[in-house]
This record gives C-alpha cells, sequence and structure tokens, in this order.
C-alpha cells in the first residue's frame, strides 16, 4: 500500500480514492450496495493485490485527478468556465482508473462501467477522459471516440469535449478543431498525430482502434454493435480503455442490463476480472425513495458533495410522480437507478408491491371464482388466472395464477428471456408441457382439476386458440364451467383493465407474490386508441405479459356475471 502523507488541510486527503472508499465501507458516506462492493474490492486489493500483480500508483491517480482541475474546464449556466474539480465520488472513479496499473506499467482497467441516475455529471466527466486520452496520456496516433448508435447521440457527449476546448487556454494551444459551434467533428493533437471524434454504427465505419471510446447513454443501445465494434479495434493498444455511462434503462433484454449484471458480480467478487472497473449506482432492497430521501445519494452520488442534479429538482419530480403514475416508471428510473421491465408500465412497482399479501392457495378450496385463459400457440407462456370471491367483509378478491412453457429448450429460453425459469420450476411457479409445444390437453386437465378445486362461476378464453381445446374435453367427456369467449381489442379489454385498475388502488384485489404473475405485471404496457379506449400491449412489452392478460380478462368477467355471482354481502 502506498505510503500516506499528512497535507495541511484536515479536510484534504492525499489518496482520495482510498479515503472514498473507507468512508462508503464504513458508512460514513452513503452509498448503494454495488458501489459499497466497489468499494471493498479496491481496499481488498490494496491489500492483497499485489499476488495477482496489481500495483497501486497514487501519483499517476493524482496526476489525473489534477488533469481536470487545471486544464479542464466546465460549461453551462453557473458552471460556464469554471475548473473541473472532481467530486469525491468522481475523483474515486478517475483515480481508480488511472491510478490501478498491472505490474508491466500498464493500466489495470481496459473497461469502466459507470451507472448513476441522471444529472450527475457523467458526461463531462467521460469528455475528460477522452481529453486526457488525446493529449496527456503519452499514446502516440491516438483515436478517442465519443461513440453512440447514432451520429446526433455520440455528438452529444463530444460537444462537452469541444465545449472543454473552446474554454481551456490550454488545450486551445495544443489542439486544432475542425468545423464551428455546432458542426465542429474533431478535434487534433496534431504534436501526436491524434484526433477526437465521435462515431456510431450507422457511420458506416470500419476499422477504428480507440485508444479511448467513450460511449455514452449505454441503455439507449438497441444492440451491443457499438461496444462490440470499440473492443475489437483495442486489440493493437496496451492500455486502451472502453468507458461506458448511463442511466438505468427500461429493459432487462438490453445489452445495457447484461453489463449491468456484469459489473454488479465484477464489483461483489462473484466474478473475477481484474481488467474491469464498476461504479454502478443503486438503491438497497428495502429502500423507497418515495416515502425518504435519506436514500436519494445512493443513486445520485453528487448530492452529498454539490447540489447536483439538487435536491428541489428531485423533489418536484417525485411531487408530479405521485399524482401521475404513468411518471412513476421514468423518475424511479432516472433519478433512482431503478430499474424498470418498462418504459412506461401499466402497474407500477409501487402500486403493485402494496397489492402483495400473504395466503395459502389451499385454503381457498371450495371458494367461488371467476377465471381466465390466455393459451398460447405454440411456444409462448401460457396463462390461467382465477380471481377468487373474498368472504368476509373488506377482505380482497385473491389472484391464483398459474402458467406454462415447453419444456424442450427452456434453458435456452431462459437465456434468451433473461429470465430464470428453470429455477421457477423447480420452484412450482412455472409448470412445463412435453415436446416443443404447448400440450393443449395438459392445460385442459388442469382446467378440469381446477373445477374440482373452486366453484367457478364462468371462464374467459381468447378464442383465437381454444378450439382445440374445446373439441377435446367434448371427446373425453369433459365437464368444463360457463366458457365465456373474451376479445382481446379495445372494446373487452379496455373495461376489464379499468375494472383491475379500480379494484387494484382500491385494494380488492391481493396476490401472493407470485413471481411468474409479478414479471408479467412489470412488463405490462397498454395501448390506447382515439377514443382513450385501452388494451394490453404484448407487442410493446419487454417481456412476456401473458398471465397478466389473463389476470384482467379475469377482472372483466366479475363484471359481466355480476348477476350469477352476486357479493357474499348480498
Amino acid at each position: 500500500m502506498a505510503t500516506r502523507k499528512r497535507t495541511p488541510s484536515a479536510a484534504t486527503s492525499t489518496d482520495p480514492v482510498t479515503e472514498y472508499a473507507r468512508e462508503v465501507v464504513a458508512g460514513t458516506r452513503i452509498a448503494g450496495p454495488h458501489v459499497r462492493a466497489q468499494c471493498a474490492r479496491h481496499l481488498a486489493d490494496l491489500e492483497h493485490g499485489a499476488a495477482r500483480g496489481l500495483v497501486w500508483d497514487l501519483d499517476a491517480a493524482l496526476k489525473a485527478i489534477g488533469f481536470y482541475k487545471d486544464i479542464l474546464r466546465l460549461n453551462g449556466g453557473d458552471f460556464e468556465d469554471q475548473p473541473f474539480l472532481l467530486l469525491p465520488w468522481q475523483k474515486f472513479v478517475v483515480g481508480s482508473i488511472y491510478g490501478w496499473k498491472t505490474d508491466d506499467g500498464y493500466r489495470r482497467f481496459r473497461v469502466a462501467y459507470v451507472e448513476t441516475a441522471k444529472g450527475s455529471g457523467k458526461s463531462p466527466l467521460a469528455a475528460g477522459f477522452g481529453m486526457k486520452g488525446l493529449v496527456a496520456d503519452g499514446e502516440a496516433r491516438a483515436e478517442v471516440y465519443a461513440a453512440a448508435t447514432k451520429k446526433d447521440q455520440a455528438m452529444i457527449l463530444f460537444r462537452d469535449a469541444v465545449a472543454m476546448h473552446d474554454q481551456s487556454p490550454e488545450l486551445k494551444k495544443r489542439l486544432t478543431k475542425s468545423g464551428v459551434g455546432e458542426k465542429a467533428w474533431n478535434l487534433a493533437y496534431l504534436q501526436t498525430g491524434s484526433f477526437f471524434r465521435p462515431i456510431s454504427s450507422d457511420d458506416g465505419q470500419s476499422g477504428p482502434r480507440p485508444h479511448v471510446a467513450l460511449i455514452d447513454e449505454y441503455h439507449e443501445h438497441k444492440t451491443s454493435t457499438v461496444l462490440e465494434m470499440m473492443r475489437a479495434g483495442t486489440k493493437s493498444r496496451r492500455q486502451a480503455l472502453i468507458f461506458i455511462i448511463t442511466n438505468s434503462g427500461a429493459s432487462r433484454k438490453s445489452p445495457c442490463w447484461n453489463q449491468h449484471e456484469y459489473a454488479t458480480k465484477v464489483a461483489s467478487g462473484e466474478l473475477e476480472n481484474d481488467a474491469f472497473f464498476a461504479y454502478v449506482c443503486a438503491l438497497d432492497e428495502d429502500d423507497d425513495p418515495f416515502e425518504s430521501e435519506e436514500c436519494w445519494p445512493k443513486a445520485n452520488p453528487s448530492l452529498q458533495d454539490a447540489n447536483l442534479p439538487g435536491y428541489k429538482y428531485i423533489r418536484e419530480q417525485v411531487t408530479e410522480a405521485r399524482g401521475m403514475p404513468s411518471k412513476e416508471a421514468i423518475v424511479r428510473r432516472l433519478n433512482f437507478c431503478q430499474w424498470t421491465d418498462a418504459e412506461s408500465p401499466w402497474i407500477s412497482h409501487e402500486v403493485w408491491k402494496s397489492a402483495k399479501l400473504e395466503y395459502d392457495v389451499e385454503s381457498l378450496r371450495g371458494r367461488r371464482a371467476v377465471g381466465a385463459l390466455d393459451l398460447s400457440s405454440t411456444t409462448d407462456l401460457t396463462g390461467m388466472v382465477f380471481l377468487v370471491e373474498p368472504v368476509e367483509e373488506g377482505e380482497p378478491w385473491k389472484l391464483v395464477p398459474f402458467a406454462w412453457l415447453p419444456d424442450a429448450d427452456l434453458e435456452r429460453r431462459a437465456q434468451q428471456d433473461m429470465v430464470p425459469y428453470v429455477e421457477w420450476v423447480a420452484e412450482g411457479l412455472l409448470h412445463t408441457t412435453p415436446g416443443r409445444a404447448i400440450s393443449k390437453r395438459v392445460i385442459l386437465q388442469k382446467l378440469s382439476a381446477m373445477c374440482d378445486f373452486f366453484e367457478i362461476i364462468a371462464m374467459g378464453y381468447d378464442r383465437w386458440r381454444i378450439e382445440d381445446l374445446l373439441q377435446m374435453a367434448a371427446d373425453d367427456g369433459i365437464s368444463l364451467p360457463s366458457m365465456e369467449p373474451f376479445g382481446q381489442g379495445y372494446k373487452d379489454m379496455s373495461p376489464a383493465l379499468e375494472t383491475f385498475e379500480t379494484m387494484l388502488l382500491n385494494g380488492e384485489i391481493a396476490h401472493n407474490g407470485h413471481k411468474v404473475l409479478t414479471m408479467c405485471a412489470g412488463n405490462a404496457v397498454t395501448d390506447q386508441d382515439g377514443a382513450g379506449n385501452r388494451k394490453l400491449d404484448k407487442e410493446k412489452a419487454t417481456g412476456r405479459i401473458d398471465v397478466m392478460v389473463a389476470a384482467v380478462m379475469a377482472a372483466g368477467l366479475i363484471n359481466a356475471t355480476a348477476q350469477e355471482a352476486k357479493s357474499f354481502w348480498e
């Protein structure tokens, strides 16, 4: 470990990187679980890293931090033309990446992933990495890129770099800018034959050999093409750096989610990769940012040391989201690093969580229920859901869901959907049918068994796929409850959605945390016609929603069968 020296100011550490890590691990500085893990990793590497060829170069860390203060300038509003004084979390990121080396003298970290809430200062931080890679990294013919899928997106981060050039006397002396104002497209350091420019996958360019590649807003990338293009080009560079910055995303099927998951596992030590740096902001599992402000700095690390983006702004966002449920998912994702299952999910995480109630399905035997079946054609998820009528005043209707997938290629499908289907089968939450397509006979047998378990008043179904099942029942002499066709268009689904929403918000529906149903609830999004009618939209959903479709159909039958299935108090 490097020797620490005293400084004149008690508030200033000679090793701000290690000081930050110690404060986070000790709990004197607020941080989320993944940042705590990365800080613990730093401290452990100081103690044991030498055995793996890791070297902590404090002078290199301090020099990089000093580059921001001495050379770079901020821009915009109150920060226009101000020196770039790194905040403690930014010093940890910059110092870690430049301070950690391998025993050959080159940088240890070749990929860095930084995920924080919006407005934390990620973009100028990344632009600074680009500038240092361009002029102060000792790399001949360095290629530095602001990379994105679209040129307009790549230009956002590049404009931060151009503004730094325009306001820094040192950079203006050394760099040659091509283009004027918003049209600037290249910064050249002629002394070393180096350049910094935006690049995108739609440019049709091939063969970039980046020394530093900055990838902005990775959660917006639909594929990993840009990242893989940059990674492939670093093969000939001894200490190339891929620096990824992002907000949290709205899809667990995205390349960004893959990086997020990988980063958290590396930080925690579950996976070992000495060349990967992770700074992933997140709340702890029990934190609710809508209930307490104390957890806000876990997602917004700048809040503890500067008013960025500021408590006032976040309070305004939370207040609006409370009165506008459609905005809640966006606020949670952008301001609190909470990954959502859809851009604008139909049911908010908070509402769904509040409807959870512990109950044993066996205790509901013999009660009256309405049900619905969303039968898949071949390989999709099949959902069957029952809404069980209460027997005591104030008791909610209880959801009892069932779900099936074909058992062939289940592991491959789990990897493709990034959903733990195999584990859910082992837990008894997901059922499988033999072969590569859903067996309607297995579904029919379960429906028949549930007729003995509940007093089923009515059973809704999507008429598109039901004929084979009904014919099987007739051929086998299986008695079914009153089967009600249920349209999937706006006419039938819109009132059913309203019924389900109203009951859910009024505490009249409860679920027992069934994981497949919860997944479908999180994935569900709605589509709306010109008259304001809504339906669940499988095309827009970020994942499977079939079990929730069945739940909504069942709710729609409550009103449709009101005369027959009277409430208990009547």
